[in-house]
């Protein structure tokens, strides 16, 4: 399975937002899943396995639980892949950072300018 076919899916991308926060057990990720989006424990333990299948989870036993941390290994090639298409965007994302410092320092300007009155 390609690495975008894996986070095309919104459970898989929501799955990894959670482990990002750092690692938790299998309940854990169950829990939120399944009030987010209403699916079963053997749905979200599907997901999961597709995601350690794939290179974007790692699991480790500790005790009768089973803890998910995220694997970089697979966001690694796809960031790799996407490299070359970064030149389509850097260039407006640095354009809207600077739009937003202007807009911060123009706002501070006019608030001191207020406090000095």
């Amino acid at each position: 399975m390609h690495a975008f076919d894996v986070l095309g899916d919104p459970v898989r991308r929501r799955i990894l937002e959670l482990l990002a926060e750092g690692e938790q057990s299998s309940g854990e990720v169950t829990a939120v899943i399944r009030s987010e989006f209403g699916i079963s424990q053997p749905a979200v333990s599907q997901h999961l396995k597709v995601l350690r299948d794939n290179g974007f989870a790692t699991v480790r036993p500790q005790g009768a639980r089973r803890l998910y941390a995220v694997d970089d290994t697979a966001l690694r090639e796809a960031d790799a892949w996407l490299a070359r298409f970064r030149r389509f965007w850097a260039p407006h994302l640095a354009a809207m950072a600077t739009e937003v410092a202007r807009g911060k320092r123009q706002r501070r300007l006019a608030d001191e300018g207020r406090t000095d009155d």
